[in-house]
């Protein structure tokens, strides 16, 4: 039976019927396990963005063959049979004396990659427009990232590469039934905050409102996505991504469909998973979770201790996911609107209504004067307050006294010296304390604009402007975090280096320049 399976594997691999959804596990089995175990390349992100010289099965058949001889060099062996990945292909060394606008304009080019430059058996799956990527090991599109970017593109009235982003998108939606998080296989498990609806916004703003009608299929593919199984939840279940509460409300949670080892961070998870009292399949689907969350990893999505190894994402119904799928049922309920379909429209809308309510209900902590997380398990807020609270007052959820409370807290709590905190507790993770990110510090001035706290938004957004000033003017750098801490030093945790680019980043900064003034 075995001496078959070779042949069969190379059948598959090389015949017309290859799929690009396989990942690296899945092609180099064995080779894969001993390259990430054995950390010889540093970061797991390297291999599994590796492109093969030759056919997978091969390269897999030569491994076992070699891979017991004496003097076999498994590093070696790697580099004769792959191309690694470079951390940023188009050196890019900016004059800081230009100034940061003109930084920021040539880094859309630095930043943008071919649409066909996907080899056959390469983990990155090819897309049909050219696209962005946020930089340095991110090497690929990434889905809630490339919402923040396009603000910048906006700004920069580069409406094609929008264009450009939002049919890469739909083109997922229409291939796997979602965007994935990142433009890799290994990905396929998992989407990321949804943020479609809002960059179709976008490119409403460039093109007019009958934009919503032509993505109004996509937009519908994916609230399904989001909403599959819910028709046949019982009050008090959960199934996938979505969760019955006791009250008869249908709200929203980060899943990741496997529950094995990410394949870009495996032996991590492998380490981690000796510390946890989780079952493995459980801590590694929570682990998962968080990834399809966006913020990978923060205090947000762990127990009261606050430590990674009591994460339990999948028991938390995150405030952020479910104003941003409100977004998405009242954009599919203009669209219905914009085509005279009262039903239609009426229903959507209606959904949309229902998640305000059970927002409201479920995550306002008036001890707290905060919008929080809810464990729907435990039947109470999370214990962790994080700058995640925001995203009400970005899509007018809250009343006007739940703002002005929400303000009182950010201006007293949240704003530090260089911008708005990210939590309150330090673990040694990239979404808590000291880190902050351009992407939260836009949707709290956004949120607060929607309530006329003009003041505090100004605040906010000339404090982040100078901090990315400051850093750009001592480095020439645009990162992808900022640490808010008074030594000023840029770092602060996370399973990977500081990052340099950085999409969105430079989109919000730019975004801020442009609508507010720095002196």
């Amino acid at each position: 039976m075995k001496r078959t399976l070779l042949p069969m594997l190379l059948l598959f691999l090389t015949g017309w019927g290859y799929s690009q959804s396989l990942t690296p596990k899945q092609l180099y089995p064995g080779l894969f396990e001993a390259v990430q175990l054995r950390n010889i390349l540093g970061d797991n992100k390297t291999f599994v963005d590796a492109t093969p010289k030759r056919e997978p099965a091969l390269i897999v058949a030569d491994y076992n063959r070699n891979k017991s001889r004496a003097g076999f060099n498994l590093k070696q062996f790697v580099l004769a049979n792959f191309t690694l990945p470079s951390a940023d292909d188009k050196v890019f060394r900016s004059n800081v004396n230009l100034g940061v606008r003109h930084h920021i304009d040539t880094l859309w080019t630095v930043l943008t990659r071919k649409h066909n430059a996907a080899s056959k058996y390469s983990s990155l799956i090819e897309l049909p427009n050219d696209f962005i990527i946020p930089g340095g090991r991110l090497r690929e599109t990434y889905y809630w990232d490339s919402y923040f970017t396009m603000l910048g593109l906006h700004e920069s009235h580069k409406t094609k590469i929008i264009q450009n982003t939002v049919d890469n998108f739909a083109f997922l939606i229409d291939k796997y039934g979602f965007i994935p998080t990142g433009t890799r296989t290994y990905y396929l498990t998992r989407s990321q905050a949804p943020f479609f609806s809002m960059l179709v916004d976008l490119l409403v703003k460039e093109k007019g409102k009958q934009v919503i009608l032509k993505y109004q299929p996509q937009l519908l593919k994916e609230y399904a996505f989001w909403m599959k199984g819910a028709k046949s939840l019982k009050q008090a279940q959960a199934d996938s991504r979505v969760v019955y509460l006791p009250g008869g409300e249908i709200l929203n949670r980060y899943w990741d469909d496997s529950d094995k080892p990410r394949e870009e961070a495996y032996k991590n998870d492998l380490d981690s998973v000796k510390h946890t009292k989780q079952e493995p399949a459980e801590f590694y689907r929570n682990i998962r979770a968080a990834g399809e969350s966006g913020w990978d990893f923060g205090s947000r999505w762990f127990g009261a201790a606050g430590k990674y190894s009591t994460i339990e994402t999948t028991s938390v119904i995150p405030v952020d996911l479910n104003c941003l799928l409100y977004h998405l049922e009242l954009s599919i309920a203009q669209s219905y609107q914009l085509q005279g379909k009262q039903a239609e429209y009426s229903a959507f809308t209606s959904k949309a209504n229902l998640r305000k309510k059970a927002i409201l209900k479920y995550c306002w902590s008036e001890k707290d004067n905060w919008f929080m997380d809810y464990n729907f398990k435990l039947k109470h807020a999370t214990p962790h307050q994080t700058i995640a609270g925001v995203f009400p007052l970005c899509f007018n959820i809250a009343d006007n006294v739940q703002a002005v409370k929400m303000a009182g807290v950010i201006k007293t709590k949240f704003l530090k010296s260089r911008g708005l905190a990210t939590s309150f507790m330090i673990t040694g993770q990239q979404w808590d304390s000291p880190n902050a990110w351009a992407p939260m510090q836009f949707m709290a001035i956004t949120g607060l604009q929607n309530y006329h706290q003009n003041n505090l938004a100004e605040e906010i957004a000339k404090r982040w402007i100078n901090t990315n000033l400051a850093v750009f003017n001592a480095t020439g750098k645009l990162t992808e975090k900022y640490i808010l801490a008074d030594d000023g030093k840029n770092k602060g945790g996370g399973e990977y280096p500081q990052q340099d680019g950085y999409g969105w980043t430079n989109g919000v900064l730019l975004y801020l320049l442009n609508h507010f003034k720095t002196n």
